[in-house]
C-alpha cells in the first residue's frame, strides 16, 4: 500500500506543489490538504511547506497557528503522526508550539537566498533515517526569519537530548543560536528546519544535488516499516 503524505497549503504558501513533487519522486502519493479543513484524509505523514502564510502579517508563522487544520495536526502529531516544518512550515512548528524556541527575522535584516553547507546531526529521527551522523549536505536556503532563538536552558537541553537535528557550517546565514538549523521533538516524529530539502530532489534543479531527497525516502522508509 503505498504511503499518503499530506502538504498543507496555506494562504501565502509557495512551496506546496514543489514539496509534493518531491514526495511523489520519493515513490509516496502526495495530498493536498486545505488549511480551513480540519480533515486531515488519514494521511500517513504531513509537511507544512514554506512560504509566507497569511503574508507573515504579525509574526511568521502567527495566524497559520490558528488555522483549523492545525488543530487535527497538533492533536495527531502529539500522538504521533510524522511532521515536518520547512521553512514557513519550521515557524508554525514553533507557534504551535511542537518544537520550542521561536524564529525571528535574519540578524543582518535582509531576504538570503543561497545553498547552504549542513551537517546532519541526528539521523534517527523519522525523516531523517536516511541520512548518517555527521553527514554533511548542501541544501538551498531561502528565508527572511530565519533565526532561531531559544532560551538557555532550552538550547541546552537540546543539545543535551541530541535534538538538534542539522548545524548550520562554514556559514551562519541567520544568526540562529547555536548555528542550528533544524531541530526534532522529544519523539522525533515532528522535525523543523529553515533550508528547503524539497529544491534538492532533482539533479537539474536547486544545488543540482539530490541531498534533500533522504528525507522523503526516510519518511517512506518509516510508514512501510512501522
Amino acid at each position: 500500500m503505498t504511503a499518503r503524505i499530506g502538504v498543507v497549503t496555506f494562504p501565502g504558501s509557495l512551496d506546496d506543489r514543489d514539496t509534493q513533487r518531491a514526495i511523489r519522486i520519493a515513490g509516496a502519493e502526495p495530498v493536498a490538504l486545505w488549511h480551513k479543513d480540519k480533515d486531515l484524509k488519514q494521511v500517513d505523514a504531513v509537511v507544512l511547506c514554506g512560504g509566507f502564510s497569511y503574508g507573515d502579517y504579525l509574526r511568521a508563522g502567527a495566524i497559520a497557528r490558528f488555522s483549523p487544520v492545525m488543530d487535527s495536526l497538533i492533536e495527531q502529531a502529539k500522538a504521533g503522526l510524522p511532521v515536518l516544518g520547512i521553512c514557513n512550515g519550521f515557524q508554525i512548528l514553533t507557534e504551535a508550539h511542537l518544537l520550542p524556541g521561536a524564529m525571528l527575522g535574519n540578524d543582518h535584516l535582509h531576504f538570503i537566498c543561497r545553498d547552504q553547507k549542513l551537517r546532519v546531526e541526528n539521523a534517527e529521527t523519522s525523516w531523517t533515517g536516511d541520512y548518517r551522523a555527521g553527514q554533511e549536505i548542501h541544501i538551498p536556503l531561502k528565508n527572511m526569519d530565519g533565526r532561531y532563538v531559544a532560551d538557555q536552558y532550552t538550547l541546552d537541553k537540546l543539545e543535551a537530548e541530541g535534538r538538534v537535528a542539522f548545524r548550520y557550517l562554514d556559514f551562519n546565514p541567520n544568526g540562529s543560536l547555536n548555528d542550528i538549523a533544524g531541530i526534532t521533538n522529544e519523539a522525533g516524529n515532528v522535525v523543523g528546519l529553515m533550508p528547503h530539502p524539497e529544491h534538492a530532489v532533482e539533479p537539474l534543479i536547486g544545488t543540482g544535488r539530490t541531498d534533500g531527497l533522504p528525507f522523503f525516502t526516510s519518511i517512506l522508509k518509516k510508514l512501510v516499516n512501522a
